[in-house]
């Protein structure tokens, strides 16, 4: 690296040798990961009998009192995603007849929890909808929905933007993950905490409409909410390269540093301190006719993380007396709890040395996922996949990080069954009771390259270790099957219009 790109990093505030780390990644690439097969119901995916689902519900009631219990949300960066056919209409000409998504926006325009506050600001401006809709002023319309001078939706974040409608009031996802929490998130004194990772420039916003209901819910509940907020760290930012892989330079000559993608909370996580931290995303709320089955199975997995967590300290706690008695405890919980195999050289390897492997295997972060059957929604799946050390581990995969030009693992992702949903419950302290240092089971080899452009130009961006992909590599992982009607994304704003997003 030469003196004066040194210099650059250094004056940006960046460390030189991560970032020439990244410089190296992009040039060497990402490696596939190795196939064993897809996580199944055959192996690798519980599938539950509503008794099952009843029992560990009940185990999670009876230990949540015990716990600090914290849901972390994903909440970052703007929805202007969600509005991107919309955005385009605006820059057409106008002609409904060439855009069927926003046809159907206009047409079910009654039919978004919105509806109501857009009414009310073509109002201020002596318009109402009826009326703009009779002269087929649609993009006068949608211009109200996402700029400033109406709603602004298009530079809100998704937890601001109105999805669900009630007969007293309607709520935004920030409002919907408060009323979950209270569901399945009630820990020891009674308290609810909720983290939010936002934006700089949202925290605002977000406070504002979270203080609006907290002592209405406090009050009906007799609950305690705590609720906190992060930023993504700039300091996760990492840089952006051109299609020769030379630093891309902004016009005044400094370097540009992007986002690192979802992977960079994984510092945000390691700072939240609880005994069971639930991760679910921001945009994936329902209505409250549709919330009983997601608090039965967030309980329910949470009861499963706890009762194998137990197991496992059980077995580190016999490991501090090396014994074939511990050894064999230690060896039953890995491999039946879970679903560890057993490498060849562990065969011939001494008691100590057995020791030494299951406690290293056993003392990691733990954490359940549920699984949807595959609908064909875009991203990530489970998969078994070969370690270097001889075991199998269960991952969530990005397509990216397949190999499809392997007929192998082009088969075996085929041959997959399930999708990831982004439902999580984590288990982030050890048997002493010590929060782990999340950074340290992270595979830095599992990061993505993603090309982008700005000013026209073409640029290579690099993202960290997805947060439930490679940032949690080295954690032990439980699936189980889910029920599809707990998995309600809003990628569209047209997705409002599912029947699990309608009152």
């Amino acid at each position: 690296m030469d003196a004066i790109l040194t210099q650059k990093i250094i004056a940006q505030g960046k460390q030189v040798d991560a970032i020439q780390q990244q410089l190296e990644s992009f040039k060497q690439g990402f490696p596939f990961l190795r196939l064993v097969g897809p996580a199944t119901p055959e192996r690798g995916i519980q599938v539950w009998e509503e008794k099952q689902v009843q029992h560990y519900q009940r185990f999670f009631e009876r230990k949540a009192v015990e716990l600090d219990i914290v849901k972390f949300v994903p909440a970052s960066g703007a929805a202007s995603r969600m509005f991107k056919d919309l955005f385009s209409f605006l820059e057409s000409d106008g002609d409904l007849a060439q855009s069927a998504f926003t046809q159907k926006f206009i047409e079910k325009i009654q039919h978004f929890a919105f509806y109501k506050d857009l009414a009310a600001s073509l109002q201020q401006g002596g318009e109402s909808i009826d009326s703009v809709l009779e002269k087929k002023e649609y993009k006068k319309l949608i211009a109200a929905l996402l700029t400033e001078t109406g709603l602004n939706y298009g530079n809100l974040p998704k937890g601001l933007l109105k999805f669900h409608a009630y007969p007293d009031a309607n709520r935004c996802p920030a409002e919907e993950h408060l009323v979950e929490g209270i569901q399945y998130g009630k820990g020891k004194n009674q308290q609810v905490h909720i983290h939010f990772t936002v934006s700089p420039e949202h925290e605002e916003g977000f406070v504002k409409e979270i203080n609006q209901h907290l002592t209405r819910l406090q009050k009906s509940t007799g609950l305690v909410f705590s609720v906190s907020y992060s930023h993504q760290k700039k300091s996760t930012d990492t840089i952006a390269v051109d299609e020769s892989n030379e630093p891309f330079l902004e016009d005044d000559g400094s370097l540009l540093f992007r986002p690192a993608g979802h992977g960079a909370l994984l510092e945000n996580l390691n700072e939240i301190n609880g005994d069971l931290i639930f991760i679910k995303n921001i945009d994936n709320v329902v209505p409250d006719r549709l919330k009983p089955m997601t608090k039965s199975y967030k309980m329910a997995l949470g009861g499963l993380l706890l009762e194998v967590q137990a197991r496992v300290f059980e077995a580190l706690k016999a490991l501090q007396e090396v014994s074939s008695q511990s050894v064999s405890k230690a060896q039953e919980v890995y491999i039946s709890d879970l679903g560890g195999i057993l490498p060849d050289h562990l065969q011939n390897a001494n008691l100590f040395e057995k020791a030494a492997f299951f406690y290293a295997k056993l003392n990691r972060p733990i954490r359940v996922c549920g699984m949807v059957k595959n609908t064909g929604e875009p991203g990530g799946g489970p998969f078994w996949i070969q370690e270097k050390d001889g075991t199998q581990s269960l991952q969530i995969l990005e397509t990216a990080q397949i190999d499809l030009n392997d007929p192998k693992s082009k088969r075996h992702f085929q041959a997959s069954t399930h999708f990831n949903p982004v439902d999580l419950v984590c288990g982030t302290r050890d048997f002493r009771g010590k929060s782990f240092d999340l950074l340290y089971y992270r595979d830095m080899n599992t990061g993505f390259i993603t090309e982008k452009s700005k000013n026209g130009k073409l640029l290579k961006a690099l993202e960290l270790p997805g947060l439930w992909n490679g940032a949690m590599a080295n954690w032990n992982t439980l699936f189980v099957e889910v029920p599809l009607v707990t998995f309600n994304p809003v990628k569209t704003i047209n997705d409002l219009l599912r029947e699990e997003h309608q009152a």
